[in-house]
């Protein structure tokens, strides 16, 4: 939906520029930003472009070639395209289990929990960072329809923006430091780990990483700052941007996707089938079986972390929940317009991690190479977690990957910790919260949430930037506190 929402909200008399002071500092500065940013702050699709100049600028500037850096970019354009299929899936598949009636009883029941927008802008924060402690994709989708549930209720006054914001809390803080933690997760499958990747890092079990008290303390430590910041800069009173007042129908997601198929009349011979609950039932029993098996070969949090397999269960529930395959395809359709910003944009993010990572000047180098040797250059044993979490900022801001890039930048990672003795698990996990953090700041994980939600990225990044501000220092100093906790262990070969 292209909507102006600063220019809506003004001819409705709710331009956060001349509102009623609001209740807060942060409220007041969250506002601030956002009404800059909601002026200033370019399309998404320009907020790629701009970091692959910048990627390529710096290549330039350590000696890359021009055709080496051209060539990064149209040899690895395409490198994503699995990944952008995923991604859309994520979101079509998590749309048709949210418009499932079960679940969407589920969300109901939640978003009558909250009595305030400030609450239930507090509510979802916590929801959301919950959710993305168990798998990151379930996370993004279940945030936004707790958004758009608590938007439906009117009577909340509750700030689209501020919420649809802290439902990115998931992926900006919890996601990589929990079940689905890709990396924590790689190194406790010696046969999934690169031989050389393992001849650095062991095998390091998920004791020594998610399943530390240390990182239950970095969790909590996140979940605390994430829900004081959601609530103290929460907008109240005049200078709230409800759902309605955005031209933004909340309480459509929640109708029942039957509601017009229920006259006879409509239905052909040839569309028993889809209606009849047989054929769900059947093809999401041998969904089913498939999923149990995989789940007793090798575990199931491996099995729920790995993406495809979550994408084939959340498709197999929502199949199954539907009840009939005429509903569940009527959820897809539904959901289609929302994956538009996905297709376009993933590939040029794909060229921005070939640039940094592959264009390399006569000496063999790259720009991900010089960061990373600047970084541990400045490092000691306990620096060495903070130092490396400022690195997973810098480079998360333009490469978002979930992880995935993790492969690349964990041998000289690693490598450092095991120079300078510093426990490796703890080195993981403060890489994945400092790269959840980063998320904040980079629209490329607000783009499935925002497209459900039928907003820009500029409406919301006022708010992350505030989480950022505020989440960013607590992963530093935590990871550097807690890192004299943790006695370095030398890898431990399986």
């Amino acid at each position: 939906m292209a909507i102006d929402e600063r220019e809506l909200g003004r001819t409705r008399g709710y331009d956060s520029s001349d509102d009623a002071p609001p209740g807060s500092r942060l409220e007041r500065i969250a506002l601030a930003v956002t009404t800059w940013t909601e002026r200033w702050f370019p399309d998404a699709y320009v907020i790629a472009l701009l970091a692959l100049v910048i990627v390529s600028g710096a290549a330039l500037l350590i000696g890359a070639r021009p055709t080496d850096i051209v060539s990064a970019v149209g040899d690895n354009y395409w490198n994503l395209t699995r990944f952008t299929y995923q991604m859309a899936m994520v979101i079509l598949t998590g749309f048709a289990l949210a418009a499932a009636p079960p679940i969407r009883r589920m969300i109901e029941a939640l978003a009558a929990v909250p009595r305030s927008g400030p609450g239930a802008i507090a509510f979802i924060a916590l929801m959301s960072m919950i959710a993305g402690l168990l798998n990151w994709g379930f996370g993004m989708m279940f945030s936004a329809f707790l958004v758009m549930a608590l938007a439906a209720r009117p009577s909340l006054n509750m700030d689209l923006r501020a919420a649809a914001a802290a439902g990115l809390l998931g992926t900006g803080s919890t996601n990589m430091v929990g079940l689905s933690s890709t990396a924590a997760l790689l190194h406790a499958t010696p046969a999934s780990v690169p031989p050389e990747l393992l001849a650095i890092s062991g095998y390091i079990p998920l004791t020594e990483t998610v399943f530390l008290w240390q990182n239950a303390v970095l969790i909590a430590a996140m979940a605390t700052v994430g829900l004081f910041v959601a609530y103290c800069t929460a907008p109240r009173g005049a200078a709230v941007h409800t759902a309605e007042s955005m031209g933004i129908n909340a309480a459509a997601l929640f109708a029942d996707s039957d509601a017009d198929d229920q006259a006879s009349a409509e239905r052909r011979p040839g569309d028993f089938l889809s209606d009849h609950p047989a054929l769900a039932l059947i093809t999401g029993a041998v969904m089913a079986c498939w999923i149990s098996m995989q789940i007793w070969d090798n575990g199931f949090a491996a099995t729920i972390s790995n993406l495809n397999n979550y994408i084939f269960i959340t498709l197999t529930l929502a199949i199954l929940l539907n009840f009939r395959i005429r509903r569940f395809l009527k959820a897809v359709a539904e959901a289609v317009p929302s994956i538009g910003a996905v297709l376009i944009q993933f590939p040029i993010y794909a060229a921005v991690a070939a640039v940094l990572m592959t264009a390399e000047n006569p000496a063999g180098q790259t720009v991900a190479d010089y960061l990373g040797d600047m970084f541990a250059s400045l490092a000691s044993p306990q620096l060495l977690p903070p130092v490396v979490a400022i690195y997973s900022y810098v480079v998360g801001v333009f490469i978002p990957s979930a992880g995935a890039k993790w492969v690349l930048e964990a041998p000289y990672i690693l490598q450092a910790g095991n120079e300078l003795h510093s426990h490796l698990g703890w080195l993981i996990n403060i890489y994945g919260a400092a790269e959840s953090v980063a998320n904040l700041l980079n629209p490329f994980w607000m783009l499935p949430i925002l497209g459900l939600l039928s907003l820009q990225a500029r409406s919301v990044v006022g708010f992350t930037f505030i989480y950022f501000v505020f989440l960013a220092p607590t992963v530093l100093i935590v990871g550097w506190l807690l890192g004299y906790t943790l006695p370095y262990h030398p890898p431990v070969m399986p």
